[in-house]
């Protein structure tokens, strides 16, 4: 479990995602086999995984609610996990890289608010092919928020093994992930939080 601690006192520590449909799943990939599901497998740790494709801080996607109000749906009312992880923003780059950065902040602070104690690690958007320009732009947004707010900030923008996803890891939709891209994603996410220091992040002010 690279020797991370069970705040809750668990048999193991307890991890709460939300995201798009990279965190939930899409096409033929079902959330159980989504990176967020594989990297608490490859981990110990017992997943909760919301939120829904086509959302992001700003966008609402086809179900109507934003990263926020899935959290509030699907996640506050919860007892507090060990780690809650943020990702996404893929969904949010028709708007200005700013107004996702206010968002963001919005979500991290009710977040804190609800639990105190829960540590927090936000994931950058993520591209496996052809990365657009604005889609930095929301990237440097999302972390400078986490620099200001003492949050591990984690880039798939800047790891080659998932912006160069082999195409034989691509739904024909050549966005997203299959199940063995997945797993890709999930070995560098369980890669990343290993070199996260274990001791206690800024809860806030």
């Amino acid at each position: 479990m690279h020797g991370w601690p069970s705040a809750s006192g668990s048999a193991a520590p307890v991890v709460m995602f939300v995201g798009d449909s990279f965190t939930v799943g899409s096409g033929p990939v079902p959330t159980w086999r989504t990176y967020a599901a594989e990297s608490a497998r490859l981990l110990g740790w017992q997943p909760v995984i919301a939120g829904a494709g086509g959302t992001g801080y700003l966008n609402k996607g086809r179900v109507g609610r934003t990263f926020r109000q899935s959290f509030e749906a699907e996640l506050a009312w919860r007892p507090a996990p060990d780690l809650l992880i943020i990702s996404g923003g893929h969904n949010d780059c028709r708007w200005s890289a700013e107004s996702v950065r206010r968002a963001a902040e919005g979500l991290v602070s009710e977040a804190r608010a609800h639990w105190p104690r829960t540590r927090i690690v936000m994931i950058g958007p993520i591209w496996l092919r052809d990365t657009p320009r604005k889609a930095y732009r929301v990237r440097d947004a999302l972390s400078g928020l986490a620099q200001q707010e003492a949050i591990p900030f984690l880039d798939p923008l800047n790891e080659p093994r998932i912006t160069g996803t082999p195409s034989g890891q691509l739904l024909p939709d050549r966005i997203h992930p299959t199940a063995e891209g997945h797993f890709q994603v999930a070995r560098w996410l369980t890669d990343a939080i290993g070199r996260l220091p274990k001791g206690e992040d800024h809860q806030g002010p």
